[in-house]
């Protein structure tokens, strides 16, 4: 409605216009609020996100040897949620990890309450970027020769995720969720925006490189110790 209105308004201005405000005022202003409208649709948002995941592996239904769930907020928790206790249940492993600061807490004590056991659970609770999601994780999991995983996260996070976990020399199933419909189209469209930006950045910054076998298997100290002193294991 609110696209109407303006539409209406500069529709209005044409009229009254000069044929040079109508050609470079008017029309261009039109044709931004017409892109924006689109691109801010359910179709807009259906394409961009398309274009984040339509290139990710299918899930091959094998087992691995951990569920690796990312938090990223309260809303997007519960799907996630059900979709780690459904996966356990179907047994496609036995052991789940939860990572992120916010989360990791609130995730493993939801899927307790699903009847998940305590001995099948644990992650961390201090990362607070994707990227600390990834090098936190492998800290804790490589020791234990946790390496191949099914990653859970909402779907347009699922790119960068993926990408950075195969840094850090996971061999990963993506297994997206879908965002909540509770979400309205433009805060899924600023989700999705923001994760082009991110890849973009960390694909310039070299965050996806390959980290080497010395590089995993003794991780930086200022990593290792801020697992330590801040007690982020559970």
């Amino acid at each position: 409605m609110e696209v109407l209105i303006i539409l209406a308004v500069l529709g209005i201005a044409g009229l009254t216009s000069t044929r040079r405000w109508r050609r470079w005022l008017i029309y261009p202003l039109m044709a931004v609020v017409v892109s924006l409208a689109l691109i801010f649709s359910p179709l807009g948002v259906a394409l961009a996100n398309w274009g984040l995941t339509f290139a990710l592996p299918p899930d091959s239904g094998n087992s691995v040897d951990a569920i690796v769930v990312l938090g990223r907020g309260e809303v997007l928790r519960e799907r996630r949620v059900e979709i780690v206790n459904s996966l356990w249940k179907s047994k496609r492993s036995p052991y789940i990890f939860a990572s992120g600061m916010l989360d990791a807490f609130e995730i493993i004590n939801r899927l307790k309450e699903e009847g998940v056991p305590a001995q099948a659970l644990s992650g961390e609770r201090c990362s607070q970027t994707t990227q600390e999601n990834a090098q936190f994780t492998s800290t804790l999991l490589r020791p234990r020769k946790l390496q191949t995983i099914l990653l859970v996260t909402d779907a347009p996070h699922m790119l960068r995720a993926l990408l950075l976990f195969q840094s850090f020399d996971f061999k990963v199933i993506p297994y997206p969720a879908s965002l909540p419909p509770t979400l309205d189209v433009s805060k899924q469209m600023r989700s999705i925006l923001r994760e082009y930006a991110a890849i973009g950045s960390y694909a310039l910054t070299g965050h996806f490189n390959k980290k080497s076998t010395r590089e995993l298997d003794s991780p930086p100290s200022d990593v290792t110790e801020k697992l330590k002193n801040w007690k982020c294991e559970l």
